[in-house]
């Protein structure tokens, strides 16, 4: 049996209207809920399907409208299709923000933050966390990028971003230990332990909402 081709995949002919492979895109990811895999194809064909209608409009076959530039920059799906989302009011953010700001499902919010609450977790209770702080780190960073990678394939973005909320979330977690020291060194909590847990926190917030 021949592999099907994008249009197949989404169930769509190659003369539908953008708006129909869109409906038929966001038809198809809300009935794979948090099947990784099944998104991962429908997502594949979609680009698949844009970079050929963008081929055809360069060879002046078809004219494409003006907010399909990019497969990557695809236009959202309609508010009233798409899945659930954390993201509030995200249309009146200026347009430079837009392009870093994500609107996650709920599988794409807990997938990481399950990850990284474990690695928080895992500094806070095991006997010698001074051990365990650089490995929890270099884990957070890699959850961080392998998710942000996986939404637009930017591995220098990816790694940027994360970088950068590791650093953000260790200066916080410096801070705000200043202030909450004696506290939590009444019950056992280092700074470096403290530190790891606010990283944690702030990469799942990078990894989650950003793209």
């Amino acid at each position: 049996m021949s592999e099907q081709s994008p249009y197949e995949q989404l169930g769509v002919s190659e003369g539908a209207s953008f708006d129909e492979i869109q409906e038929a895109r966001n038809r198809l990811m809300e009935q794979c809920g948090d099947d990784r895999k099944q998104m991962d194809s429908i997502e594949s064909a979609y680009d698949a399907v844009l970079m050929h209608r963008l081929r055809m409009r360069q060879e002046g076959k078809i004219k494409v409208p003006d907010r399909i530039r990019f497969a990557e920059e695809a236009p959202p799906p309609e508010p009233s299709r798409m899945a659930p989302s954390f993201q509030p009011n995200l249309p009146s953010l200026p347009d430079w923000m837009q392009s870093w700001v994500d609107r996650p499902s709920p599988g794409e919010v807990a997938v990481p933050g399950a990850i990284l609450g474990g690695l928080g977790a895992l500094v806070l209770l095991v006997p010698d966390p001074a051990s365990w702080v650089q490995l929890a780190l270099l884990g957070g960073v890699g959850t961080s990028v392998y998710f942000l990678q996986r939404k637009e394939q930017r591995l220098g973005r990816s790694i940027l971003l994360s970088v950068g909320g590791l650093i953000l979330g260790l200066t916080l977690g410096s801070l705000f230990y200043g202030f909450l020291g004696g506290i939590l060194g009444s019950i056992g909590v280092d700074s470096g332990q403290f530190a790891t847990v606010i990283s944690m926190a702030v990469l799942w917030a990078v990894a989650s909402f950003l793209r």
